[in-house]
């Protein structure tokens, strides 16, 4: 059997779920035995996602060779239960760059650079080297048909197909089917979406229908009469509560199996006795405890945030746990978010750049220790942590973060050395994954059950070594170390008080939750009483 690869394209508006889609068709041909993986293809002209606004394109996610890269690749790693690599995001500044170096280089031989055949040559060429190993590649074009940025990529798509075999390939496009306003589910969309997919050579062997509901008959019906597909082709990919549950609604509706038979795997498959069940056990376990958690950011869009909510999710799998996430935002917790703090089982300050919302954040986590409030800080939270400490229990006035506050008089956050003759913003930090040393009998060693753990990191600043001493004389702990360089800080003094220079969530995964996110939601379980802290907020 050769490698099989299924392209995934969107059409009439971007966030359709084409990402989800592909990720649970994965996640249901992994339960059948297949080595799956996935590329998610991003046409914008950066050469990764490293330098864009979180309100641009979500949150930045790391990978563990330290790949910045868009949001749906850690969707990808959490469904499929595998890592993956910076070779695995395709963008068309990584494209083009890569064929200008070759062009100066003379690679060329002197022939005129053009996009056919270099540029989507070298998208083949990623396509197939990211593949390798795998049963079935599953590969994302982001944004929509249609958009100019997309070209290049789609016809490179409509070459690998006359290149590849017909068994071996599959086009799947995604759709938005609306309703009109006296209820009935509108196929038009859907119809010029697959015209403008075929006015460029391709054709999509499978449609799905993204709608608030299951699409009808005589609308599978009619979207497979106008776009030349068979009736059972057409499948329906409606709302869902949970994105953990598309998987099961995928399966309900056979995309799984039609693939696989397009694909001529169903010989190859696992019976379907005994193909796995654990993700629909673990998404479908009850959660016979509630609790309340306030994440303290910047950014007002989920998407920002995303790992955090899905670890947050992951936790309570693992637990029994619903946990709803108390949106406070930075910018105003004094104002407006008093009450939602003291309503919160738990607080956690997520990572961020720049000096909106720190005042914010650092007020949250002061809020936190004088409370006993069971308190996660990640990345800048974990920087900010410091912060908070410094000033209100050491009294070093105006402490603060070098980054924030260049002539603040103690910079207990600093620079990191290797950063000092910097000068590119994009791939520069301190990127993925990296070990720690954790002292024995603290909680970062009951947190981990071990005397090492292993994160990924995105930071350019630490806490300044010359303070370390003196930070450690009141009250805090840096309980876990790489080198000389502190990684994980606790209070001995507090319930559970927790904060790491690096990111868990990005390796939390559904059947693999992140301990210190675990750590957090059994902590807050045992403080679920939030009446007294309802009656004397102290902000």
């Amino acid at each position: 059997m050769g490698r099989k690869f299924v392209f995934v394209t969107g059409g009439v508006m971007s966030g359709l779920g084409k990402g989800i889609t592909a990720a649970s068709t994965g996640r249901l041909l992994a339960n059948a035995g297949f080595d799956v993986t996935a590329v998610k293809v991003d046409p914008y002209l950066n050469v990764d996602a490293g330098t864009m606004n979180p309100y641009e394109h979500g949150e930045v996610y790391v990978l563990k060779d330290g790949g910045e890269v868009d949001l749906d690749l850690g969707n990808y790693e959490r469904f499929l239960g595998t890592d993956m690599t910076f070779d695995h995001n395709v963008t068309t500044g990584k494209t083009y760059q890569h064929v200008i170096e070759r062009e100066r280089a003379g690679d060329y031989l002197g022939k005129t650079v053009q996009i056919i055949p270099h540029v989507t040559d070298d998208i083949k060429r990623r396509i197939r080297e990211a593949a390798e190993g795998s049963d079935v590649c599953l590969v994302e074009i982001g944004g929509t048909v249609g958009d100019i940025e997309s070209m290049p990529f789609l016809e490179a798509l409509r070459q690998f197909a006359h290149e590849e075999d017909d068994e071996d390939i599959l086009f799947t496009h995604v759709t938005l089917v609306p309703y009109s306003k006296n209820g009935e589910q509108k196929t038009k969309p859907t119809q010029h979406s697959v015209k403008e997919l075929r006015s460029i050579g391709l054709q999509p062997d499978i449609l799905v229908g993204r709608s608030e509901d299951r699409l009808d008959p005589e609308t599978k019906e009619k979207i497979a009469l106008f776009c030349d597909v068979p009736t059972d082709a057409v499948f329906s990919n409606p709302d869902v509560e949970d994105i953990y549950h598309v998987p099961l609604m995928v399966e309900d509706e056979g995309l799984d199996e039609y693939v696989m038979e397009r694909l001529g795997l169903a010989e190859e498959a696992l019976p379907k006795e005994e193909r796995s069940t654990e993700w629909r056990d673990l998404v479908t376990r009850d959660r016979d405890e509630e609790i309340d958690v306030a994440l303290v950011g910047k950014y007002a869009l989920e998407d920002a945030y995303m790992s955090i909510h899905e670890a947050l999710k992951h936790a309570g799998i693992q637990t029994g746990t619903e946990v709803n996430v108390l949106w406070v935002d930075a910018d105003e917790t004094r104002e407006e978010h008093e009450q939602r703090l003291a309503e919160a089982d738990g607080v956690v300050v997520p990572g961020g750049f720049g000096s909106r919302g720190i005042d914010g954040k650092i007020e949250a986590i002061r809020y936190a220790r004088e409370n006993d409030v069971p308190f996660l800080g990640l990345c800048l939270g974990f920087q900010m942590a410091v912060v908070e400490h410094a000033r209100n229990i050491l009294g070093l006035d105006g402490a603060h973060s070098a980054e924030i506050d260049p002539d603040t008089p103690h910079p207990v956050i600093d620079l990191l050395p290797e950063q000092y003759e910097t000068e590119d913003m994009g791939g520069t930090m301190r990127l993925g994954a990296h070990e720690t040393d954790i002292e024995p009998d603290t909680l970062a060693a009951r947190v981990y059950g071990a005397d090492a753990c292993t994160e990924r990191h995105r930071h350019r600043y630490e806490v300044n070594p010359e303070y370390i001493d003196a930070l450690e004389a009141d009250g805090l702990v840096f309980s876990g170390r790489a080198n000389n360089r502190m990684e994980i800080l606790e209070r001995p003094d507090h319930p559970f008080f927790f904060g790491t220079q690096a990111h868990p969530e990005f390796r939390s995964r559904p059947d693999r939750a992140s301990p210190p996110f675990v750590s957090l939601v059994e902590a807050a379980l045992g403080s679920t009483d939030t009446t007294e802290r309802n009656a004397d907020v102290r902000l």
